[in-house]
């Protein structure tokens, strides 16, 4: 049973999907920013009481499922992790990121949110756990993406 949250005047379960991507797609996150990214969301996204479910990507994007309350707007929520994780990171891992970023950027301007309704939370959530894990091709077919429209 779907479990709802609830604030002073209403029950909710709003999941969204994240997807933020490196400017010009460069690899550049290594496992030691992964981590980092993990405790800056987790800090940024508590205080916004929203609740991250899973968190994880490659060397070029990361993909975060939270939980959000209705009253939050999302578009100020993306943009402030966006902001804040580029600073970080950029003052955090600078040789690691000079070879691919002579500027101040981290993040491409854009992002991918979606909205969780057309696959159930479990199947999503499994999607961002293989992110980044070597698939066999036995994994290569039986892995979709469960936003994929059939």
């Amino acid at each position: 049973m779907t479990e709802f949250k609830k604030n002073r005047h209403a029950l909710y379960k709003l999941t969204y999907h994240l997807v933020v991507v490196t400017k010009y797609r460069h690899k550049c996150i290594s496992d030691t920013m992964h981590t980092r990214l993990r405790e800056i969301a987790n800090d940024l996204f508590t205080k916004w009481d929203c609740e991250i479910i899973e968190m994880n990507g490659e060397a070029d994007h990361v993909h975060i499922l939270f939980d959000a309350p209705p009253q939050i707007q999302l578009s100020k929520i993306i943009n402030s992790f966006k902001t804040v994780s580029s600073r970080y990171i950029r003052k955090e891992f600078p040789q690691e990121l000079t070879p691919f970023y002579w500027k101040p950027y981290f993040w491409n301007q854009s992002y991918l949110i979606l909205t969780t309704g057309g696959a159930t939370i479990d199947v999503v959530k499994q999607y961002i756990e293989n992110q980044g894990l070597e698939k066999t091709k036995k994994n290569k077919k039986n892995a979709t993406n469960p936003h994929q429209i059939k």
